[in-house]
């Protein structure tokens, strides 16, 4: 069932450009140079109920300003964005009750209420009943542990602890929409896996579409099955995650843990280099790295000649990085 549909969007945004210097500033007062930038450009897309989708991008290309047009911030320049039947500058009370944000640079909580209180007045604002209201509370309690630090100021809260209190925020009032914008940024490893697995408990439980910006993407590897992709303003992809590994994933990493002290000698690659003139070798603490193309070379025709030189303690065979696709990906097109 299709919940979200955008069609053509655009978003420009007027930038006023001045001349260095004080002559400049002056100038600027009554005859700056007018440019304008096209945020989001032509943009068209639909979402279906319970989708998750990773929204990816360079810094600038669209990302947040797409998000904002869909929950009602910013109003498009042209072209027309639905949310569940609603558009959402339109109607803006009606869409935040159908949809949960985090940014995760903002809160939405009270800075030096107690989080238990800031909860309660999310319960006011959303008209939640109180039979709802304890439900979903003792779910994300559980699922958070947030009695460890429920009745303590927002302000006292870790970074960890203030991004899974606004995450129970946004959800609440058991939105069909959950809009995440960089919600693992700054996290350590750990508190960015919890964060992961709770997505994926809700997401079970309630069904939630989710729409998730990030620049981690092991975010997009472990919740996502489906990416959108934007730069400057245009969708270039929009697709499984799976085809973009088959099309453009076809690096290879070997990677050898060697014996301490052990020899390796690299020129024992350089034959293989005229196969794939690609192909990187390198050694670094005891590890070496091999990377190659697969479709150009044969995973044994790397082990053999590392295992007939030197002691080899583990092999550890893997696909190219998402990351890396996705860099070639922006600085080479498809």
């Amino acid at each position: 069932m299709e919940i979200i549909k955008v069609e053509h969007l655009k978003k420009d945004f007027i930038i006023y450009e001045k001349e260095p210097g004080l002559k400049g500033v002056i100038k600027s007062f009554y005859n700056a140079k007018k440019i304008i930038k096209k945020a989001v450009d032509d943009v068209s897309f639909t979402i279906n109920q319970g989708e998750i989708i990773g929204y990816i991008g360079p810094n600038g290309a669209g990302k947040s300003t797409t998000i904002k047009m869909l929950t009602g911030i910013l109003t498009p320049t042209s072209g027309e964005v639905k949310v569940d039947s609603v558009i959402p500058y339109q109607k803006r009370t009606l869409n935040a009750k159908k949809i949960g944000v985090v940014f995760g640079q903002r809160t939405q909580l009270w800075w030096d209420l107690p989080l238990i209180e800031s909860f309660t007045v999310l319960k006011e604002i959303y008209e939640i009943s109180d039979i709802d209201y304890k439900e979903r509370l003792s779910y994300f309690s559980n699922l958070f542990g947030l009695d460890e630090f429920i009745k303590q100021p927002v302000r006292q809260l870790s970074l960890g602890q203030r991004m899974k209190a606004d995450i129970v925020a946004s959800l609440l009032h058991n939105p069909k929409i959950l809009f995440l914008d960089e919600p693992t940024i700054g996290l350590d490893v750990i508190a960015k896996e919890n964060i992961r697995k709770t997505l994926k408990d809700i997401h079970d439980k309630y069904q939630t579409t989710i729409i998730l910006t990030t620049h981690d993407l092991a975010d997009i590897e472990e919740l996502c099955d489906r990416i959108m992709m934007i730069d400057q303003g245009k969708i270039i992809y929009d697709g499984s995650l799976e085809t973009i590994k088959a099309k453009f994933g076809s690096k290879k990493i070997v990677c050898f843990t060697l014996k301490a002290d052990s020899m390796m000698d690299l020129t024992v690659f350089d034959r293989l280099k005229k196969k794939d003139p690609d192909l990187i070798a390198s050694i670094e603490d005891s590890k070496l790295t091999v990377v190659f193309n697969k479709l150009k070379i044969k995973v044994g025709d790397i082990i053999t000649p590392v295992l007939a030189q030197t002691d080899v303690l583990d092999i550890d065979i893997s696909d190219d990085h998402l990351e890396n696709i996705i860099k070639a990906i922006y600085k080479n097109g498809f």
